[in-house]
C-alpha cells in the first residue's frame, strides 16, 4: 500500500497510525488481536472510519484483552451488536469472539499469538508468501479472506509493502526491527 505514504502524513486521522504503527513489528498479545479485530472490522469500509472508531473497539472489547473477548456470550454479543462506537455486524462480531478463542489456544500450542505467527513466517525455508498466508488463517480464524490476511500482515511486517522504500517511516521500522 505505498499509496498510503502519500495520503498518511499530515492526514489528521493517518498521520499517527502511518507514523509509528503501520509496518512495525508487534508482539504483545493485545496489540495483535486488535489489529486483526480492526482489520476484520475495516471491511468494506474505509481505514479512516476504523481508526476514527478505534476507541470504541477499545472500550466495547474489554481493551482487546482476548480472555475476556474470548469469554464473551450471549448478552456480550447484543451489547456489541447495538454499540454505535462501533461496527455492528454480526458476523465480524461473532469472528471477533471466535478469533479470541484461538487465539487463547495459540498459547497452549505454540506460546502465543506471536510465536504462532513466527512459527509459520516461513515455508519450507523461505519467507511464507500471502497466498499461503492466507490459506493458513483461512483454516485458523474466521473472516479472514485475502485481503483482511494481506493488510494485517503488512501492517505488522510479515509481508513486504506497507511503505515506500523511499518513506521516511522505513528507518524508524528498520531500528525496531533490529531490536525485536
Amino acid at each position: 500500500m505505498s499509496g498510503y505514504c502519500d495520503i498518511a502524513p499530515g492526514h489528521p486521522v493517518h498521520a499517527s497510525y502511518h507514523a509509528t504503527e503501520y509496518g512495525f513489528p508487534q508482539r504483545e498479545e493485545a496489540v495483535l488481536f486488535e489489529r486483526l479485530l480492526l482489520e476484520i472490522n475495516q471491511a468494506g469500509l474505509s481505514w479512516e472510519t476504523i481508526l476514527r472508531k478505534r476507541a470504541g473497539f477499545r472500550a466495547a472489547y474489554d481493551g482487546f484483552d482476548v480472555d475476556a473477548v474470548a469469554d464473551y456470550g450471549e448478552a456480550d454479543r447484543a451489547r456489541l451488536l447495538g454499540d454505535a462506537a462501533i461496527i455492528r455486524n454480526r458476523l465480524k462480531v461473532d469472528a471477533a469472539i471466535h478469533n479470541a478463542q484461538v487465539i487463547r489456544r495459540l498459547r497452549d500450542s505454540h506460546g502465543g499469538f506471536a510465536d504462532w505467527l513466527d512459527a509459520h513466517a516461513r515455508d519450507y525455508g523461505t519467507p511464507r508468501d500471502k497466498a499461503s498466508w492466507v490459506k493458513l488463517f483461512k483454516r485458523t480464524f474466521r473472516f479472514t479472506g485475502g485481503e483482511i490476511t494481506g493488510e494485517f500482515l503488512m501492517s505488522l511486517g510479515y509481508l513486504p509493502g506497507a511503505h515506500r522504500a523511499d518513506c521516511p517511516v522505513m528507518q524508524d521500522i528498520a531500528r525496531v526491527k533490529r531490536n525485536v
